[in-house]
C-alpha cells in the first residue's frame, strides 16, 4: 500500500525540542544511494540495481546490507549465484534483509554497483517504497523507489532484442563490440551529456578503466566513459542529441574480453529509466582463435611423486591484463611447505628470461618480471629444477594459481601420485649430475627431542638429535624443518645466531607460521648425526596448557617425516627412545586391507596405502587412546557431527553423542560412563576411540607403531 508521513504528536515533539542535544561522534554513511528497479509493476519479480558511494573501506569478508521496505517479498534461497557486478562470498537473508559478504576490496570513494537477479518481488500495491543500504563499516542511507500499476511495468523494460555483435565469439578472447540499434521507447530521445548504462554479463569482461575515444554513440566518441562493477556509463555526445535510438561500438582498445566460459549471455542498456535486453549472444569454450584467453592453464611436473622435487612448466594467458617489465606475477602453489625459504631468481623464467626478483611468503612466490620485458599477457612459466620447489606430500589432485594485474588463472587439477616416476632420479636440468638417491640404512628409532624449559608460557631450548639422514644436505642450499604444533608461540623472525646445526651457527633461518627451516653452514653427509640446537633466546614460547605436544622433523631432501617425539608441557615428557638391543623378531601382525590405521602423536591417518593429515594427533590419557572426531568421519566413512559442545557418531541407525567436557556419553538412549572426559583441543573434539568401535561394532589391533580400526 501507499506510504504516508506522518507528523509526531505535539507532547512528543516539544519534548525533543526541550531536550538538550548531545554531540555524537562522527559516523560515515555510504553516500549518492541510487537503487532501481529492472520492473516497477506491483507484484512482479524484478532485477534490482544498487550503486552507492562508499566512505569508507571494505575489505573481502566485510558485508553489504540491502534492507526492503516489509511490504517487498524476499526470497530467503537469494544467493551468491543471483548477485552480478561484484565478488561474492555469500549471501544471507533475515526477513526482509538481504546481507552480502563481500570477495573483494574496496577504497573509500569506489563507486559500487551490483544487481540482485532474482528473488524480490514487488509490493502488490502502487506507492513510493523505501530501500536502504548500509556496509559493515559505514550506517545506511535510503532511496525511494516508485511502484507502479502492474499494466504500467513494461514502461520500465523493453524487450528490444537488439542484436549484439563481437568480433569474435571465442571465450576470453579481446574483441571489439557492437550492439543496437535500439528504437527508443515511445517519444524519448538522446540528450546531450545524459547517461547511457550497459550492464555486462560479467564483471571480468571489462578492463579497471576505457577510454572515451574506444567508444561511440551512434557514430560520434562519447563525451566520457566511466566503469563501476559491472556496469559502463556513457555520457552521451553532441553528435547524437534528439536521436530517437542507440547504437553503441566498443573499439577492440578498449581492453573489453569475451566472459570465460562457453554458454549464453544477454547485455542490458538502460537510459532515462528503461532497460532495454538484448538478444541471447553465444560464447564457445573452444574458439577457433589461438589468442583466445582461459581462465584454466596445463601444469607439467618433471616429477609427479608425492614429495618429491620438481620443475614446474605452464603458459598462461591473462586476456586484457599484460605482464611488464618490472611487473608482478605471484605464484600460489597448494602448500607453504612446497617453497624454501630461500629463491633465487635465475631459477624462475618468464618467456625464457629469468626473473628480476624472487620472494616467497607462505606459499607464494612473488616474480618481478625483468629488464627488457615485453609486455604480453601470454606468459610461459618455468619453475626450474634449480628452485627447489616440491611437490605436496600426500597423493591427490592439485591446482596451481598465477596472477597478474589482479587477474587470477587457476590451472587444470594435475595428480600428484604415490611415489616418483624415476627409478634413477636425475636432474632436468643437468642430466649429468644425479639427485642424491635416499640412503635406506639411517635409522631413526632412537632419535631425540628435548625441551630446555617446560614450564607453562615460558621461552625454552629445544635439542633436536637427529641419528641419521636419508639424503645428505647441502650447505646454504637444503634445510632441517622443525615443525612446532598448535599452542606453541613461534616468533616471525629468528636470528641464525640462535641456531646451531653440529656446533655451527646456522647460515639462514626461516619461519613458516609454525614451521622453522635451518640452513646449515655445512655440508651434512647422508647417514650422519645432525644435532639442532635452538636457544632459549630464539623465543619459542610454551604453550599454556598442560599437556603432551608432538614436534616432528623433516628435511628438503627427504619424502616425508623424518621422525616426530612428545615432549611435555607443565608435566614430565614422555620417556625418550633408547637404543634397541637385539630382540628375537616376531612375526609380524597383518592389517586388513580395509583398515585405517594411525599412530599417537601423529596427526595423520593411513586408509587404502594413502596418508591423510589430522588437525589434531591422536595421544593416550589415561590408558585410554584419544582420538579427533574428523578420524570418524575421514577414516571411518562414518557420518559425524561435531561443534564446540557435542558430538555424533552415526552408523546405520545407531548413534552414539558425547558432550565436551563430560564423562558421560549416549548410545541411543542409554547413558554410558566414558573412562576420560571428552575435551576440546585446537577446535577438535577428542573422542575415546574404543567406544565409538565397540559400540558400533568396530574392531582394534595394534600392529606396532600403529592402531589400527577394522569392521
Amino acid at each position: 500500500m501507499e506510504k504516508s508521513k506522518k507528523a509526531l504528536p505535539i507532547v512528543l515533539a516539544s519534548a525533543l525540542a526541550a531536550t538538550p542535544f548531545v554531540a555524537v561522534p562522527q559516523a560515515y554513511a555510504v553516500e549518492k544511494l541510487d537503487v532501481s528497479a529492472d520492473n516497477d509493476g506491483a507484484g512482479k519479480e524484478s532485477e534490482y540495481d544498487i550503486k552507492f558511494t562508499l566512505e569508507e573501506d571494505l575489505a573481502s569478508g566485510d558485508t553489504i546490507t540491502v534492507d526492503f521496505d516489509d511490504d517487498f517479498d524476499v526470497d530467503k534461497d537469494i544467493s551468491k549465484k543471483d548477485i552480478s557486478g561484484i565478488d561474492v562470498k555469500r549471501v544471507e537473508v533475515d526477513g526482509n534483509e538481504v546481507t552480502i559478504t563481500v570477495d573483494e576490496d574496496f577504497d573509500e570513494g569506489d563507486k559500487i554497483s551490483f544487481t540482485i537477479k532474482k528473488g524480490i518481488t514487488n509490493p502488490d500495491d502502487k506507492g513510493t517504497y523505501d530501500v536502504s543500504v548500509e556496509t559493515e563499516n559505514e550506517s545506511s542511507d535510503t532511496d525511494e523507489v516508485e511502484i507502479k500499476k502492474s499494466s504500467s511495468s513494461s514502461s520500465s523494460k523493453s524487450k528490444n532484442d537488439y542484436s549484439v555483435t563481437l568480433s569474435s565469439k571465442a571465450a576470453g578472447e579481446k574483441v571489439s563490440l557492437k550492439l543496437g540499434k535500439i528504437s527508443l521507447k515511445g517519444s524519448d530521445e538522446l540528450e546531450t551529456s545524459s547517461t547511457i548504462t550497459v550492464t555486462f554479463p560479467e564483471k571480468g569482461m571489462l578492463p579497471s578503466s576505457i577510454d572515451e575515444d574506444d567508444v561511440k554513440v551512434n557514430g560520434y566518441t562519447a563525451k566520457s566513459v566511466s566503469i563501476s562493477g559491472s556496469s559502463v556509463d556513457i555520457k552521451i555526445p553532441s553528435g547524437a542529441d534528439s536521436d530517437d535510438y542507440i547504437t553503441l561500438e566498443f573499439d577492440k582498445s578498449a581492453g573489453i574480453e569475451n566472459p570465460s566460459s562457453g554458454d549464453k549471455y544477454v547485455f542490458k542498456v538502460k537510459y532515462d529509466g528503461t532497460t532495454y535486453e538484448s538478444d541471447e549472444f553465444e560464447i564457445t569454450k573452444n574458439g577457433s582463435s589461438s589468442s583466445s584467453a582461459s581462465d584454466s592453464f596445463t601444469v607439467n611436473l618433471s616429477d609427479p611423486g608425492a614429495g618429491a622435487r620438481t620443475s614446474y612448466t605452464f603458459d598462461a594467458d591473462f586476456g586484457s591484463k599484460e605482464l611488464k617489465e618490472d611487473g608482478e606475477l605471484i605464484l600460489e602453489f597448494p602448500s607453504s611447505d612446497m617453497v624454501p625459504g630461500i629463491l633465487t631468481a635465475s631459477d624462475f623464467l618468464l618467456n625464457g628470461k629469468a626473473a628480476k626478483k624472487a620472494s616467497a611468503l607462505g606459499n607464494k612466490v612473488a616474480l618481478v618480471a625483468p629488464t627488457g620485458f615485453k609486455a604480453t599477457s601470454k606468459v610461459k612459466v618455468e619453475v626450474t629444477f634449480g628452485a627447489w620447489i616440491s611437490n605436496p606430500k600426500t597423493a591427490g589432485n592439485y591446482t596451481l594459481k598465477a596472477t597478474v594485474s589482479g587477474r587470477t588463472l587457476e590451472s587444470k587439477a594435475f595428480s600428484i601420485g604415490g611415489s616418483s616416476v624415476n627409478p634413477t632420479p636425475t636432474n632436468p636440468t643437468n642430466p649429468t649430475n644425479p639427485v642424491p638417491v635416499p640412503n635406506t640404512n639411517t635409522n631413526n628409532s632412537t632419535a631425540t627431542i628435548a625441551l630446555t624449559q617446560n614450564a607453562l608460557g615460558k621461552q625454552t631450548g629445544v635439542n633436536v638429535a637427529i641419528k641419521g639422514l636419508g639424503v645428505g644436505l647441502q650447505k646454504q642450499r637444503d634445510f632441517i624443518e622443525i615443525v612446532f604444533p598448535v599452542g606453541y608461540k613461534v616468533p616471525a623472525y629468528i636470528a641464525p645466531a640462535n641456531i646451531s646445526v653440529n656446533g655451527v651457527g646456522a647460515n639462514f633461518v626461516a619461519v613458516r607460521g609454525q614451521n622453522v627451516l635451518i640452513y646449515p653452514s655445512q655440508d651434512i653427509p647422508a647417514a650422519t648425526n645432525a644435532n639442532v640446537v635452538i636457544n632459549p633466546a630464539a623465543n619459542i614460547v610454551n604453550p599454556a596448557v598442560k599437556n603432551t605436544y608432538s614436534i616432528s622433523v623433516f628435511t628438503s631432501e627427504e619424502r616425508g617425516l623424518l621422525f616426530a617425539r612428545a615432549v611435555g608441557v607443565g608435566m614430565p615428557s614422555p620417556a625418550q627412545p633408547k637404543p634397541a638391543t637385539p630382540t628375537p623378531q616376531q612375526p609380524s601382525t597383518a592389517i586388513p586391507a580395509n583398515a585405517a590405521s594411525f599412530k599417537v602423536n601423529t596427526a595423520s591417518f593411513t586408509l587404502q596405502g594413502k596418508t591423510y593429515p589430522l588437525s589434531v594427533a591422536p595421544y593416550i590419557e589415561a590408558n585410554t587412546t584419544m582420538v579427533p572426531a574428523q578420524f570418524f568421519k575421514e577414516a571411518m566413512a562414518l557420518t559425524t557431527q561435531w561443534n564446540n559442545t557435542s558430538v555424533a557418531v552415526i552408523s546405520g541407525t545407531k548413534v552414539v553423542k558425547f558432550t565436551v567436557g563430560s564423562k558421560k556419553a549416549k548410545v541411543g538412549n542409554t547413558e554410558i560412563q566414558l573412562p576420560t572426559p571428552v575435551v576440546l583441543k585446537n577446535g577438535m573434539p577428542m573422542i575415546p576411540i574404543r567406544t565409538v568401535t565397540d559400540n558400533l561394532g568396530y574392531k582394534v589391533g595394534w600392529a606396532a607403531p600403529s592402531v589400527y580400526v577394522y569392521k
